[in-house]
Formats: C-alpha cells, sequence, structure tokens
C-alpha cells in the first residue's frame, strides 16, 4: 500500500512539473508569433538605427540567382542601407552543398546590382538554418544587437531565435509581394518554431567555428 501511496505521489509531482511545460510548449508558436509582430517594422521611417542587418538565406535558383523571397530581402536590406538605417549587412545562408552557395548569390546581388560597397557586405557561409545565424552572429561575429530582415511570416521565429542567442533583435519585413507556396511556408512556420523551441532549449547547432571580427569602424 506504501508502495502504491509512493508511486501516486511521485506522479502527481510529476504531472505538476511536466505537464505546463508540455501545455506551454504546445502553444509556443502563438506566444512567439503574438510576441514577435511587436517587433517588427514595414515603415522604414519607423525603424531606428542599427550597426548590423542580418539578412537570412531563402533559396536560390537554378542559375545560381537569389529567388524572389531572397531578392525581397537583399532589397529591403538596401534600402535600410541606403536610408542611413544600418551600417554593415551580414547575409547569412546554406553553403553546405556542392553548387548550391546562398551566400555568394547575396553578397554578389548586394554588391553588383544593388551598389552596396564591398567592405559593408560581411558572409556568413554557414547559416544553414535560422538558428545556426543567430548563434553564429553572435558567438563568431560578435553582434549584439541587429535588425533582422526577412518575410513577415519568418521574423517571429527570427527574433525569437536571435533573442535567445544573445543578439537583441527586431525585424523589417521584406513581404514584397505573394509568393508562390506562401500559404505552405506559414504552415511550416508553426512546425518550425517547435524546432526553434527545441533547438533554443535542448540542443546545439551542429557547427560554430573561430571567431571573425565584424568591422564596424569602417
Amino acid at each position: 500500500m506504501a508502495h502504491k501511496t509512493s508511486f501516486r505521489s511521485v506522479f502527481k509531482i510529476a504531472c505538476g512539473i511536466f505537464l505546463p511545460l508540455f501545455l506551454l510548449f504546445l502553444i509556443s508558436p502563438l506566444l512567439i508569433f503574438n510576441s514577435g509582430k511587436k517587433q517588427i517594422y514595414t515603415d522604414i521611417n519607423l525603424v531606428p538605427n542599427y550597426e548590423v542587418a542580418i539578412v537570412f538565406g531563402a533559396g536560390i535558383k537554378d542559375d545560381g540567382t537569389p529567388s524572389d523571397a531572397l531578392k525581397d530581402r537583399l532589397v529591403t536590406a538596401a534600402q535600410l542601407y541606403d536610408s542611413g538605417k544600418v551600417e554593415k549587412i551580414l547575409v547569412s545562408g546554406d553553403n553546405s552543398l556542392e553548387h548550391y552557395d546562398e551566400p555568394t548569390a547575396m553578397y554578389t546581388y548586394l554588391v553588383d546590382s544593388e551598389g552596396i560597397p564591398a567592405e559593408d557586405v560581411f558572409v556568413d557561409f554557414a547559416g544553414r538554418r535560422t538558428y545556426d545565424t543567430c548563434v553564429r552572429a553572435h558567438e563568431i561575429w560578435g553582434v549584439d544587437e541587429a535588425i533582422l530582415i526577412s518575410q513577415g511570416f519568418h521574423l517571429p521565429r527570427a527574433i525569437f531565435t536571435c533573442n535567445a542567442l544573445g543578439v537583441d533583435s527586431s525585424g523589417y519585413s521584406a513581404t514584397n509581394q505573394s509568393y508562390v507556396l506562401s500559404r505552405y511556408y506559414k504552415f511550416r512556420e508553426v512546425l518550425a518554431i517547435y524546432n526553434a523551441v527545441i533547438d533554443v532549449y535542448l540542443w546545439g547547432p551542429d557547427y560554430i567555428g573561430g571567431e571573425i571580427e565584424l568591422d564596424l569602424d569602417n
């Protein structure tokens, strides 16, 4: 009888601890979306000045040029730079596969198509995921504060992730058109938020690498 009582007590304690955490995990997308929306700018005139803008990769075409979504992110970053809102741009994307190089495509577009000075564009070749980009921005590039450039549906997760990993962040929306498969990406974002919560609180990055100084003085 004592054994049963002890088991019930342990079970109740375990439920009291883990059930609230599980419920909090279930509603985390709603909490992160609502919190992130408050930190997203859509009017360039309202954007505070930042030293660094971080642009997340979003795919490239077969010819190696930016996808429509990525092009919008780069154009938006260039607008912030040209308006004096940011001093440097850090582009971060996937370069893990042969013949697939998001970061170089991003750098090339900003410098060649948007006329951003090459010395003001920094390239992170290991931003395979949002989590990798955020952790590397802080741990590798020494970024403590930044404005994040992405589409509106992605920004809440990006802001949550970067804030949790040491980069005090707000976002500027690069949603300039209706994208193919946009409904799919919005649904995928809910699942990605669950993954982000697990990454932030349980796992770590696959690869970090050595520290690189982001030159903000020139």
